[in-house]
């Protein structure tokens, strides 16, 4: 376990937070088709919190996109980085995150973010802010949607609808399970939509929420349990 110090220069406030989105969005690429599904590695990650002490773990699991299969894994722990305001909750799990990337002992490939992408309410949620820090290939699969709307997708696996604002198409509430509740896709750095969903079936065999985040979740609360002794 990688143990992360908030780094030197780090937003402190709300303002400078947001300056930092505003300079990174415009360095999001998004006419890029990223890996086909089932190929290389796929890598997910996931952070939580023990807000009473201050501390935040992060896990980073890769799987074989094509068995599924855990290929390795990496787990950071450092303080809290930043309060929590909502559209601005990378600033708290980006310095963790990166450390248990830089952890693992392989090219992470694909990576998929609990979370949101370009469906934000400032069009960079974290996993366009991971990739673009990164440079990876990033989408983000949420369990709810934030602040758009959407009609519900059909019931049978694979359907799915426009997550908007406005007119806007900003992900896809996509079933994956029949008859299930959607997860929310969308777009982080270097993927198509069509692709980032296409992903996210394929790390959906059985359970609604991707393998990737399955896993990455247990093992960053488990990092987080370790921490607390």
């Amino acid at each position: 376990m990688t143990t992360v110090r908030i780094p030197a220069g780090w937003p402190a406030t709300e303002e400078e937070a947001r300056a930092v989105q505003d300079e990174l969005r415009a360095r999001v690429v998004l006419d890029e088709p990223g890996p086909a599904p089932g190929s290389g590695h796929v890598t997910g990650v996931d952070v939580a919190y023990d807000d009473e002490h201050d501390v935040v773990a992060a896990a980073a699991v890769v799987l074989d996109a094509a068995t599924l299969d855990v290929v390795a894994e990496a787990t950071a722990v450092g303080r809290i980085s930043f309060p929590y305001v909502p559209g601005l909750l990378a600033f708290r799990e980006i310095p963790t995150v990166l450390a248990a990337l830089d952890a693992l002992p392989c090219p992470p490939g694909l990576v998929v973010c609990d979370g949101y992408g370009r469906a934000h309410p400032r069009r960079f949620g974290l996993a366009s802010h991971l990739g673009v820090l990164t440079d990876l290939p990033t989408i983000g699969v949420a369990k709810n949607p934030f602040t758009f709307t959407y009609d519900a997708p059909a019931t049978p696996r694979g359907s799915w609808t426009p997550l908007l604002a406005a007119d806007e198409e900003l992900g896809r509430a996509l079933r994956t399970r029949d008859k299930v509740k959607p997860v929310f896709v969308s777009v982080g750095h270097r993927v198509t939509l069509e692709n980032a969903c296409a992903h996210t079936l394929a790390l959906t065999p059985e359970y609604r929420l991707p393998e990737t985040t399955r896993r990455a979740d247990s093992l960053c609360r488990e990092a987080l349990k370790e921490a607390a002794l």
